[in-house]
C-alpha cells in the first residue's frame, strides 16, 4: 500500500507542486497580498455561556471560564456571515502583558450544525486545551464558517478555514476587551487534520487579523488531496471487496463532505457530476450527518452490494470516472486548497506519524517539499525515532503522543511574557 501511494504521489508531484493560492472578491485589499483587513464593525453578535451540550451542565472537563461566541466574519462568498466559536479564558492571574491567544482548529467532523464542536462537545481535545490553559493562554477555538450557523460548511475551504480563524481571534479579542481584560496582539494556531490544514491556512491569511501572528502547529495536516483520494484508492484496487470497502467508504466520505460543502454557495458542483447513480443517491447524507454516520452509511451500501456481488466492487457506482478533472473539483484539489503554496512569514511546525493512513506520511511529505519551495522556515517531527515500528504515531497518536510537545513548542513560538 505505502509503494502504490508513493507512485501516485510522484506521478502527481508536478501537478501538486504548481498549486495556486487563492484569491479573493473583495474590495478592500492589503495592495501586497490581496487579503483584506478585517474592518468588520461590532463582530461580537452574542455571547452565551457554555456548557456540556450532552447534559447541559458545567463543562465538566476544563478549568476556565467558558464562553460560546457568535461573531461576524467574511465567508466563502465575500459576505458577511455568522459563525460561532468557544472561547476559553483561564481562571488565572492575566499576565503582565496581557492574555495572549491560542486558536485551536479542530479535525474534521462533517458539515452539518450539529456536527460543530460547540454542538457535539470537544471529546479528547480538553486535555490539549487543558494544559494551555494551565500555560496561561487563552484559547479560543472556532467551528469555521457554516458549523453551527447558517449555510454549509465549506469543507477543506482553505480561505474559508483561515477566515473562520482570523475573524475569531478578532472578535474574541474585542469580547475580552469589552470585559475589561488586558489582551495581547500576540497569537498563533494549532491544528489537527483538516484543523492542520485550516491552521496552514490562518498563516498564510494572517495578516487579515492585523495583529502579531507567532506561527504555526500543523498536527497531520490534510493536504496534497488529490494524491491522498487516489493512493487510497490505489491501495485496495484489485482485493476483494470486504477489504476495500472500509478504504472506499471513508474517500467517498471526504468526497461527499467536500462536494455538500460546496452546496448553496457561489462556487459549485452536483453530486451527479462527482457521483455515478448508486452514490449520488446516498452521498447529500453528508448534508445532515456526521463524517462518521456518512461513511458507514456510504459502507453499508457498498456491504450490501458486495455480500450479492462474489464478494467484489468492480461494478458499483462509486465517483464517476475522471471526476477531479471536472474544473470545480480540479481547482478545489489542487488549486485553492492546497496549504503552504506561498511563502510563510512565521514559523511553522509540523508532526506527523507514519502509521497515519487518514493523511498519509507521503502526503505530507509533498507538502513539507512546497514549504522548503516557497522558502517557509519550518521544522518537521516524525516518529522515525521509536524503535517498534507498530508504535510509531497514527492519525490520531500523533496528537495523545505529542500533547506536552506542543504546549512546550507554543510556549517556545509566544512566549508568556
Amino acid at each position: 500500500m505505502k509503494k502504490t501511494f508513493a507512485t501516485v504521489l510522484l506521478s502527481g508531484s508536478v501537478i501538486l507542486l504548481t498549486a495556486c493560492g487563492s484569491g479573493d472578491g473583495d474590495s478592500n485589499f492589503i495592495p501586497s497580498n490581496g487579503i483584506p483587513i478585517n474592518n468588520i464593525q461590532n463582530p461580537v453578535v452574542r455571547v452565551d455561556a457554555y456548557t456540556d451540550p450532552n447534559t447541559g451542565d458545567e463543562y465538566p472537563d476544563l478549568n476556565a471560564d467558558r464562553q460560546l461566541l457568535t461573531y461576524k466574519m467574511l465567508g466563502v462568498d465575500d459576505k458577511e456571515v455568522q459563525a460561532t466559536s468557544l472561547v476559553f479564558t483561564p481562571t488565572t492571574a492575566v499576565p503582565e502583558n496581557g492574555w495572549k491567544i491560542v486558536v485551536w482548529a479542530h479535525g474534521t467532523t462533517g458539515v452539518a450544525d450539529k456536527c460543530a464542536p460547540s454542538e457535539q462537545g470537544l471529546g479528547n481535545t480538553t486535555v490539549l486545551i487543558q494544559k494551555l490553559l494551565d500555560a496561561g493562554y487563552v484559547v479560543v477555538a472556532p467551528d469555521y464558517e457554516g458549523l453551527g450557523s447558517e449555510g454549509n460548511h465549506p469543507f477543506l475551504n482553505l480561505k474559508s478555514e483561515a477566515y473562520s480563524i482570523t475573524d475569531a481571534v478578532v472578535a474574541a479579542r474585542k469580547y475580552l476587551t469589552d470585559q475589561g481584560e488586558k489582551v495581547s496582539t500576540e497569537w498563533l494556531t494549532v491544528g489537527h487534520s483538516q484543523g492542520g490544514h485550516a491552521a496552514l491556512g490562518a498563516a498564510q491569511y494572517a495578516s487579515r487579523a492585523n495583529l502579531n501572528y507567532k506561527g504555526t502547529i500543523a498536527v497531520a495536516p490534510a493536504s496534497n488531496l488529490a494524491a491522498i483520494l487516489t493512493g487510497g484508492e490505489n491501495s485496495v484496487k484489485g482485493l476483494p471487496g470486504n477489504v476495500q470497502t472500509p478504504v472506499y467508504a471513508k474517500l467517498d466520505m471526504f468526497t461527499a463532505l467536500i462536494v455538500a460543502g460546496m452546496q448553496g454557495h457561489t462556487v459549485s458542483v452536483n453530486y451527479n457530476q462527482v457521483f455515478k447513480p448508486q452514490s449520488a443517491a446516498i452521498a447529500p447524507i453528508a448534508e445532515t450527518e456526521c463524517a462518521p454516520d456518512v461513511a458507514n452509511t456510504l459502507g453499508t451500501a457498498m456491504g450490501q452490494y458486495a455480500a450479492t456481488h462474489n464478494n467484489s466492487l468492480a461494478d458499483y457506482g462509486r465517483t464517476q470516472d475522471n471526476f477531479m478533472t471536472v474544473p470545480v473539483i480540479n481547482n478545489f484539489l489542487v488549486g485553492d486548497s492546497q496549504p503552504g503554496s506561498v511563502k510563510l512569514n512565521q514559523r511553522v511546525i509540523i508532526y506527523q506519524g507514519s502509521n497515519d493512513t487518514t493523511v498519509p506520511e507521503g502526503a505530507t511529505l509533498l507538502l513539507k517539499a512546497v514549504l522548503a519551495s516557497k522558502g517557509t522556515t519550518f521544522e518537521y517531527i516524525d516518529d522515525k525515532f521509536i524503535t517498534n515500528v507498530a508504535d510509531r504515531w497514527d492519525h490520531s497518536t500523533v496528537v495523545s503522543a505529542n500533547v506536552d510537545n506542543i504546549v512546550t513548542d507554543v510556549k517556545s513560538l509566544m512566549p508568556i511574557q
